[in-house]
């Protein structure tokens, strides 16, 4: 059974250092957003868009910054982000099930295998030879690390994840379900037509604080490494190829996909879709707007972004129209400028007259 928790809003401004307006003995049991929280619940104001819901909020506390709460009346924590603070206090209200310690009997570890005594081995996992479980490891059901891989301190996969041989992972890595590190490369020569498989004999290697989101895929290197920095955050059904390299604290939204051996710098975000061809170097500090193809390097910090924006259907045939037509008309421009060139005198400009 499922035990409550609860906090005296008292309790939480002291966990945030933050500055308590209101009741201190309100009992917070629970976080939803503006619109949703009731009475026992702590929301937050993060984005200047939700502040039309504050007044009406039903919630029981929330967090604001000093400026958000002039005039507000109800309970609340004043906090320099709010945001953050709702980050932190999300683990105290998180009802994720903690992992029995020891190895589940239907688990298969290869007697090669180094499991630390603090680990969890969950049904039906297999362990192969030479693979290291960590201290205070939780290994879900159905996963499956294979031979030499390294599982660091306090990881946690999810059941159905998959580690291919020689994959090391860090400490306090978190992998998702159906995610797949070690794969082999598309590696492949071609001889008179014919596709000739490269083996792939290098490794992943994940950092610290690494996070994999569901069905993610990261590819072993085809002679080194493919490696993935400390604090990178990678969502779901990313695709990873052999030999990437990605920089410490680097964030990476859904559906990305990294050709190979491409090298992405640290503190990037890539937002939603956003591709890379391979054998291209990102810098530090780049954000790549959703649904960009990045097609060459990038070598100084900032924002970038491909494609064009949504618009009406109508207009953008209309549109796309136009695009088709550019190098006819750049062609067209470029003759008229000649031929205005050549009956214009030397450092006379034309008249409009």
């Amino acid at each position: 059974m499922m035990t409550e928790l609860s906090f005296t809003l008292a309790e939480l401004a002291a966990q945030l250092d933050a500055e308590l307006r209101g009741d201190p003995a309100q009992v917070i049991s629970g976080l939803a957003t503006l619109q949703d929280a009731g009475a026992g619940q702590l929301s937050f104001l993060a984005n200047p868009q939700y502040r039309k819901f504050l007044e009406g909020s039903q919630a029981g506390a929330i967090l604001l910054t000093a400026a958000d709460a002039e005039g507000f009346t109800g309970n609340a924590l004043i906090v320099p982000n709010p945001y953050l603070a709702y980050a932190g206090l999300s683990h105290q209200f998180d009802r994720k099930p903690k992992a029995p310690v020891g190895i589940h009997p239907t688990a298969v570890v290869d007697e090669g295998a180094q499991v630390d005594a603090t680990a969890s081995i969950g049904p039906y996992a297999v362990i192969e030879a030479g693979a290291q479980i960590g201290a205070n490891v939780t290994i879900g059901a159905h996963c499956f690390v294979g031979a030499r891989s390294v599982v660091g301190e306090g990881g946690w996969l999810a059941p159905r994840v998959t580690l291919y041989h020689d994959v090391r992972i860090g400490k306090r890595v978190v992998i998702q379900s159906g995610a797949v590190l070690g794969g082999e490369g598309f590696g492949f020569a071609n001889h008179k037509g014919v596709w000739q498989k490269i083996a792939q004999i290098g490794g992943v290697t994940l950092g610290d604080d690494v996070e994999i989101g569901a069905n993610t895929t990261i590819d072993r290197g085809a002679l080194s490494d493919t490696i993935v920095g400390n604090g990178v955050k990678l969502d779901n059904q990313i695709m990873i190829a052999h030999n990437v390299q990605i920089g410490d604290h680097t964030a990476m939204a859904g559906c990305c996909g990294i050709s190979g051996s491409a090298k992405i710098g640290k503190h990037c975000m890539l937002a939603g879709g956003v591709g890379l061809v391979g054998h291209i170097e990102i810098c530090d500090n780049v954000f790549v707007t959703g649904m960009t193809m990045v097609t060459r390097s990038i070598t100084e910090p900032g924002s970038y972004s491909s494609g064009t924006a949504m618009q009406p259907a109508a207009e953008w045939k209309k549109s796309a129209a136009r695009i088709r037509q550019l190098d006819d008309m750049a062609r067209r421009l470029q003759q008229l400028e000649k031929r205005l060139a050549a009956v214009t005198p030397s450092g006379d400009a034309p008249s409009d007259a």
